[in-house]
This record gives C-alpha cells, sequence and structure tokens, in this order.
C-alpha cells in the first residue's frame, strides 16, 4: 500500500511541531526522521513538499524570523538576538540575517523603525 499525502503530512506534523517550538535547538535531520518515523529521504522529500523548504532552511528561517522580532520588540541587541534563537556565531548569524532580510541586523531594524 502506498501511503497517501494525509498520512505523510500527519507524520510530519511533529517535526514540523518540534521546530516551531524549539526552534533555538539544534536538530539533527535524523532525530527528526526518527520522530516522524520516516527515513531521512522520505522526510526531507515530504517536508519539502510541505513547506517547499529543507528542515534546515525552514529551522533558520523560524530562527532569523524570530530574531527579527525580539530586535524590533525587546531591543535586544544582534548578539542577544542570536544566542536567544540558538545561533552559537553572532558573525554566522549576521551573514545569514543579511542573507534574508537584505540588510544587517542593526540597519534593518533601524530601517524598520523609521
Amino acid at each position: 500500500m502506498i501511503p497517501s499525502k494525509s498520512t505523510n503530512l500527519t507524520k510530519l506534523y511533529l517535526p514540523y511541531h518540534a521546530y516551531i517550538n524549539h526552534y533555538d535547538h539544534s536538530f539533527r535531520i535524523e532525530e527528526l526522521a526518527e520522530i516522524a518515523n520516516m527515513s531521512v529521504s522520505s522526510l526531507h522529500r515530504h517536508f519539502k513538499e510541505v513547506t517547499a523548504m529543507s528542515p534546515i532552511q525552514y529551522q533558520k528561517q523560524l530562527r532569523l524570523q524570530e530574531a527579527r522580532r525580539l530586535l524590533l520588540t525587546e531591543s535586544a541587541d544582534a548578539t542577544e538576538a542570536a544566542f536567544r534563537v540558538g545561533y552559537e556565531s553572532p558573525s554566522q548569524f549576521s551573514r545569514e540575517y543579511s542573507r534574508m532580510f537584505g540588510f544587517p541586523p542593526r540597519e534593518d531594524i533601524k530601517r524598520l523603525r523609521a
């Protein structure tokens, strides 16, 4: 029997939920596949079907969006925001933030507040 799309979506709920609620935790893809009761390749394929991103890209997007929220609403600095959302390197955070939002954190927040 071929698994239905709804069955695969149901299986993805747990890893998706883990990312949403624990975006600051570094998950190994094998952990997520085990949570979903899927192989690593199946998890990648089905996750990408649902989100249009790989699990790693999805986690990065969640982290960066939360960091942006922290910078805007809690007046956190970039280093604090980076650590709070799970980055271990502020410089890596700044590079990825700039790639996603088009500006470094300080400049982006200044622009958004203007």
